[in-house]
């Protein structure tokens, strides 16, 4: 078996155990719930701006990361951060905090995910990534967002907590809730979910365990909705971003428009606003060109990569066809896209591999590629 070209971390960067770069620490806040009050949005904005090198990603679990941060000055980011309300306790707190709220959230949605908050100390040890999915809102929109436990709406509305993996759920109670994903935790740890540190939910149920008694799955969830795109919605607007990265200024200027969520679609919601925001660098149209390309960071940003992909991703986004994907990946990771796309380039030392239908780590069609020559049409 050939080893990986790639160093899998097993864990998520935060503020507290940020992770080193190609461009210095990456900086990951976790807002409460996913929202970011105006104070919060600029304040953050600032501390970029002060103690980082400007660029703010936006992550797939709903978060923001700062980067080009050093490790002199990480010391007072955090001092900056923590007056905002945005630091936990410590490390071991923050790590267990993954939780994702789907940004259309109600107001018995956000005290759903604060009563799962507050029940994160009496989880079992959990490996780095294992996260929580709280989709509740008015119709559900985080199917496609991997998570390893889940809770949704029944189509009848009633509360469901659904492993991740399995097509049905438990029926509970808003007073259940908290308590019913601490013993769905601890059965994935007795189950042996857990390998090497390491484990995932849905490779659990994979191999054709499920939990019993009144964890067991009994209850369909409602279908879920297809990914938004920019434009207004019933709660604001919702703003796109090249490649989910936005510069200091931006998010300073969003902050002065309204409270914000920050959505796993590397979007915003600026909530309450009915126009369109006048500002530069946002992608406000559903067909914007740019939608149909994933990329990371690339060279020389990431410590792995093995090439700048950003721009090969830009010029080669007109000629993806509307509906269709292109994954523009500096490494067999993948991190951008750990899915399928229709077309996958990976950067390698020889060049770029294309891969048909398949992720970063799948056999490649073509290998060794020259970026400046590679062209997509007759692909698709």
């Amino acid at each position: 078996m050939t080893e990986p070209s790639f160093l899998v971390q097993g864990w998520c960067p935060g503020a507290l155990r940020p992770m080193m770069s190609g461009d210095g620490l990456v900086v990951r806040v976790r807002p409460q719930v996913g929202r970011l009050m105006q104070d919060q949005a600029a304040g953050i904005a600032a501390a970029a701006r002060a103690h980082g090198n400007g660029l703010i990603d936006l992550s797939v679990r709903g978060n923001v990361q700062l980067r080009g941060v050093s490790e002199v000055s990480h010391p007072n980011l955090i001092v900056d951060l923590r007056t905002l309300g945005l630091i936990d306790a410590d490390a071991g707190d923050e790590a267990r905090r993954n939780i994702l709220v789907t940004p259309f959230a109600d107001g018995t949605t956000d005290a759903l995910a604060a009563r799962l908050g507050a029940a994160l100390p009496r989880m079992p040890h959990l490996p780095g990534k294992f996260g929580f999915v709280v989709d509740t809102g008015a119709a559900p929109v985080l199917g496609g967002i991997a998570g390893d436990i889940r809770f949704e709406r029944a189509t009848g509305g009633g509360l469901v907590i659904r492993c991740e993996g399995a097509p049905l759920g438990a029926a509970v109670t808003e007073d259940e809730a908290a308590q019913a994903a601490v013993e769905l935790a601890q059965w994935f740890v007795d189950a042996g979910g857990v390998t090497g540190g390491r484990g995932r939910m849905a490779a659990l149920i994979g191999r054709g365990v499920g939990p019993e008694g009144h964890l067991a799955g009994k209850v369909a969830p409602a279908p879920t909705a297809p990914a938004p795109a920019p434009g207004l919605v019933a709660k604001g607007a919702l703003v796109g971003f090249a490649f989910g990265q936005m510069t200091a200024q931006t998010l300073a200027e969003l902050a002065e428009l309204g409270p914000l969520r920050i959505t796993p679609w590397r979007m915003v919601l600026i909530e309450g606003l009915r126009a369109w925001p006048d500002l530069s660098g946002l992608i406000l149209r559903a067909d914007d060109p740019i939608r149909r390309v994933e990329a990371c960071p690339g060279a020389p940003a990431c410590l792995q990569a093995l090439a700048p992909v950003r721009g090969l991703a830009s010029r080669l986004a007109h000629d993806v066809p509307e509906g269709r994907l292109l994954h523009v990946s500096a490494c067999a990771k993948g991190c951008a896209h750990p899915g399928r796309a229709d077309l996958t380039l990976v950067a390698t030392a020889e060049g770029f591999d294309l891969i048909r239908n398949g992720s970063a780590h799948d056999t490649p069609d073509q290998r060794a590629l020259a970026a400046a020559t590679i062209d997509l049409k007759g692909l698709f």
